[in-house]
C-alpha cells in the first residue's frame, strides 16, 4: 500500500469521525463548526495533503480544550488529531 492510499484512509476515517460530531446535537455548536470546518479543508482538494491536514490540526486545536466540550467529543477530537498528525510527519 503506497503512502497514498495510507494518507486517504486516514483522512477518510477523521471525516468520518467528524461528522459525528457535526451531527452530534449534545455538542456545543462552536465544537460541531469547528469539526466541519476541519471537514471542509481536508476534502477542499487545496494544496498537499500533508498542508490539508496541518490546517484541519490548527483548527482543531484550537476547540480542543473547550471549556464546554464534553468528554466523548473531546477523545474523538484527540483521536483525530492523532490520525492527522501521522499525515502531517511530525
Amino acid at each position: 500500500m503506497s503512502q497514498e492510499e495510507v494518507y486517504k484512509q486516514l483522512v477518510e476515517a477523521t471525516v468520518q469521525i467528524l461528522r459525528s460530531i457535526v451531527e452530534d446535537t449534545s455538542i456545543p455548536r462552536n465544537i460541531r463548526r469547528a469539526a466541519s470546518d476541519a471537514i471542509s479543508v481536508l476534502l477542499s482538494g487545496k494544496g498537499s495533503i500533508e498542508v490539508r491536514a496541518s490546517n484541519a490540526i490548527s483548527i482543531l486545536d484550537e476547540i480542543s480544550n473547550a471549556p464546554n466540550m464534553p468528554i466523548h467529543a473531546r477523545t474523538k477530537i484527540w483521536e483525530c488529531l492523532s490520525k492527522l498528525e501521522q499525515i502531517k510527519g511530525v
